[in-house]
């Protein structure tokens, strides 16, 4: 089964007040993505599993919305964009974590998935490490101390989820400067000591934590995501895909699928489908130019694509 991830980011927000959402009800909005994404029949595709990861406060909606419309969508998941690293506990701490939500009440909500470490959240976790010690960004081994420490607090992150009954895709990926300079030969073990090191602190505790749910690794070449940049090709996404899951047999015995979460697009889809490690894709918007955006009519192009070169 191949899965396919969106990552609808802050689509609550309408165009008006400065966000992407097209409509000033982003609740309409919502459950106008689900209904789509039915019509479609995107959540009815024998061989891919599509599973939509909505802000916080649009989960609920989009839970109710596919509620309405399940028999025709068994292969459609509504996943929700982060838990903290703690969560609600019966007679301990009942979920005192303002302005974040328990992995409890994600589940609450209606959410069957989460996504834990997307490159947007390692860098403000790392944002908030150089804030208060500034030679975190100068200092190599206090940078690497920092990224630890990062790692950590993802795991934190997804044992809660998996705690709490929710199916994780835990993002991987590195930077520019842990790339580092040269060619991909000269590049290759910066790039396998950054991704081990975040495989390995990433999965620990997941094996004994799993139950019956889905755990995926989603991998993003940070250094390739933003316009005019240019994304890795074949060759480097099947080298990070296959190490990803060498570390993970290697270190705790587990299979797990990879995705790619650099952004599965039309242009890419065939490419990326045609590696046999790499399991489906993540899908952030439909449209880079322009007025920028998200619309179910281009996920469905794109996962066709992905498919036919499946």
């Amino acid at each position: 089964m191949k899965q396919i991830f969106v990552n609808l980011k802050r689509f609550e927000v309408s165009r008006r007040l400065g966000g992407v959402c097209p409509l000033d009800d982003p609740s309409a909005w919502a459950a106008g993505v689900i209904e789509r994404a039915v019509e479609l029949k995107l959540g009815a595709l024998p061989d891919t599993h599509l599973t939509i990861l909505f802000p916080e406060g649009l989960v609920r909606t989009a839970v109710q919305t596919l509620a309405g419309l399940q028999e025709a969508a068994a292969n459609l998941s509504v996943g929700c964009q982060g838990v903290h690293w703690e969560d609600i506990s019966p007679g301990k701490n009942f979920g005192a974590f303002t302005a974040s939500q328990p992995a409890t009440a994600v589940r609450h909500l209606g959410a069957s998935w989460v996504i834990v470490g997307h490159s947007e959240e390692r860098k403000a976790h790392q944002q908030v490490m150089t804030a208060f010690e500034p030679a975190i960004a100068q200092e190599e081994a206090l940078r690497q101390r920092a990224a630890r420490a990062v790692d950590s607090l993802v795991n934190s992150e997804a044992l809660a989820a998996l705690n709490a009954g929710l199916n994780v895709l835990l993002c991987v990926g590195e930077t520019a400067g842990e790339r580092g300079e040269g060619d991909f030969d000269a590049q290759r073990p910066r790039i396998e000591q950054t991704l081990t090191s975040q495989v390995v602190m990433g999965l620990t505790g997941v094996k004994e934590a799993l139950r019956s749910q889905q755990f995926t690794i989603g991998y993003e070449p940070i250094w390739a995501i933003g316009p005019g940049k240019t994304p890795p090709g074949k060759e480097y996404i099947a080298f990070v895909s296959e190490l990803i899951q060498k570390v993970a047999r290697r270190t705790y015995d587990l299979d797990v699928p990879v995705v790619y979460g650099g952004g599965l697009k039309e242009e890419n889809a065939a490419m990326i489908a045609s590696i046999p490690t790499i399991g489906g894709g993540l899908v952030g918007l439909t449209r880079f130019t322009g007025e920028i955006g998200f619309d179910v009519d281009g996920l469905a192009a794109i996962i066709a694509k992905y498919r036919e070169a499946a």
